[in-house]
């Protein structure tokens, strides 16, 4: 809703403030006096495009500033110099028109011959059907259920990470890892002792030979020790204090004897063994195949495929997941579907009555053979329905509908969008603005424009731009443009003042008794 709107320096307008009541607010003056110019400053609130063209005299830039309402106050301005792009604020910050644009945008919608008004978006149009179809209808609370059931369901879907059959490849993969490194039957440091048997196994000759030169080796020692103790016996016989040395002798002897026993027994154990040599290194070249696989070491390949157990383990719990949650998905689409034909045929039905309603009011506002054609088009699911909405209008039985905003006059586009809010009866906290909404029509008609405007003015603000007195007599607030020269100024008026205005819309003269009189009747009208 506006709350405030102040413009200074365009066109002629050299400084104008409104605070728009809630309900109908209307601007009223003498042709050329500049009221379109002061919807142009809120055209630039809503971020459309800044003509330097627009910069009046009185200085070198144009200024538009307005409060909005909108779950609390929002500040915008718009400054378009006379030469360079123009700058926008929002609380008080810089922002692209975009931003202002995004922000301002829906809660201001101007309704005239070239200004894209938000029913030509389908989104808006299914907004109002929807809106049409009354408080008892629980077919799109019904469909709300329904795609939220399937956002959940597919979020907990993603969730899981991965599509099935990549799952399926990761899984096959870890367990082939898994069975291969649990097959091998490893245990820790077991490569290096394979290596020790390998060495042992491939020099049996070579070490048989070695062993067989020490025995010989210690066979001549032997030999020389008897002949050490035979001699060093005959000492102790000389000199007794050479008993220790004799005893050394004899020990020496024990301990070649004993090891020249091992020598023998050692080499006459060793017996060259093919098969247990290629037993040996068969599993050593499976090791290294691991190794280079999976790490540098056994124990590395181990912790590899604790890993790789841990983690099929793993996939295999996340697969069996996939498949109840495409299960859910695969439920959760067939109730969108459902409750997504059952809100089609509801809004097939709201838009048979909604377009018989717009119909009447369209007839009230002298466009008698007016075609309002609301069409509903299968689309993609998604959180508002299957359906896409648009809008075909002409203003005669003869002219083929034609989309919203093709070929229809400013105050035939006015008078469709007030006939189509009027007849959906849907709160709105969009502030309306009609320009050129009285173009062409006058009476009765007249009366009835105002009449439904009051009507509208009541869930949603409503801003006119009128000539007509029949309007200007039901509004909430009214002010007028005045303009004295090359420049224009803008007041409020209410008592008498309102009535003399009232009295110049219908006769030209503010003075006139009799204009006077009729303006007070339609006040008087409005009242009741």
């Amino acid at each position: 809703m506006l709350r405030y709107l102040r413009v200074r320096n365009l066109g002629v307008l050299a400084e104008a403030v409104i605070e728009p009541s809630a309900g109908l607010t209307v601007i009223t003056g003498e042709t050329g006096a500049g009221k379109t110019l002061l919807l142009g400053g809120l055209r630039l609130l809503r971020g459309e495009k800044a003509n330097p063209a627009l910069v009046g005299p009185s200085s070198d830039r144009a200024e538009a500033e307005g409060l909005f309402d909108d779950d609390g106050e929002i500040g915008a301005s718009r400054v378009v110099p006379g030469s360079g792009k123009s700058r926008a604020h929002l609380e008080g910050a810089v922002v692209s028109a975009g931003a202002l644009a995004e922000r301002i945008g829906d809660l201001v919608e101007v309704v005239g011959q070239h200004d894209q008004i938000r029913l030509t978006r389908s989104s808006e149009v299914l907004r109002l059907v929807d809106a049409a179809m009354g408080p008892g209808s629980t077919a799109k609370a019904r469909y709300a259920e329904a795609w939220g059931a399937l956002t959940s369901a597919l979020e907990r879907q993603g969730g899981l990470g991965g599509d099935e059959a990549a799952l399926r490849r990761e899984l096959d993969l870890a367990r082939f890892q898994a069975g291969e490194i649990e097959g091998a039957e490893l245990s820790e440091g077991e490569d290096r002792e394979l290596e020790a048997q390998a060495a042992s196994l491939r020099n049996v000759e070579a070490t048989r030979e070695h062993l067989a030169a020490a025995l010989r080796a210690l066979d001549r020692v032997v030999e020389d020790a008897g002949e050490a103790i035979a001699a060093s016996r005959k000492a102790v016989e000389l000199d007794p204090s050479a008993a220790s040395l004799a005893a050394g002798a004899e020990n020496a002897l024990a301990h070649v004897s004993e090891l020249r026993s091992d020598v023998r027994s050692a080499a006459e154990g060793l017996e060259p063994d093919p098969r247990r040599l290629e037993e040996v290194e068969s599993k050593l070249t499976a090791i290294g195949e691991l190794k280079r696989k999976y790490g540098r070491s056994v124990s590395d390949v181990l912790s590899f495929g604790r890993e790789a157990g841990a983690r099929s383990e793993e996939l295999a719990g996340r697969l069996e997941a996939g498949a109840a949650a495409e299960a859910e998905s695969a439920a959760a689409r067939a109730k969108v579907g459902q409750a997504a034909s059952a809100l089609s045929s509801a809004r097939r039905e709201a838009v048979k009555a909604l377009v018989a309603e717009a119909t009447t009011h369209l007839r009230d506002l002298a466009l008698s053979g007016a075609v309002v054609d609301i069409g509903l088009e299968p689309a993609c699911p998604g959180p508002t329905g299957a359906d896409r909405a648009a809008i075909a209008f002409s203003s005669s039985r003869d002219l083929k509908p034609r989309p919203l905003g093709d070929g229809a006059s400013g105050g035939e586009l006015s008078r469709l969008v007030l006939a189509i809010r009027l007849a959906t009866r849907a709160p709105d906290a969009t502030t309306l603005v009609f320009d050129e909404v009285d173009t062409g029509i006058g009476g009765a008609t007249a009366l009835a424009m105002g009449d439904k405007l009051a009507a509208l003015s009541g869930p949603v603000q409503v801003l006119c731009v009128t000539h007509l007195p029949q309007v200007a007599a039901r509004a909430d607030a009214h002010y007028v443009i005045e303009r004295d020269g090359g420049e224009a100024r803008v007041r409020q008026v209410a008592g008498p003042d309102r009535v003399r205005e009232i009295s110049r819309m219908m006769a030209g003269r503010p003075d006139s008794n009799g204009a006077k009189m009729a303006a007070e009747e339609l006040l008087g009208r409005a009242a009741d």
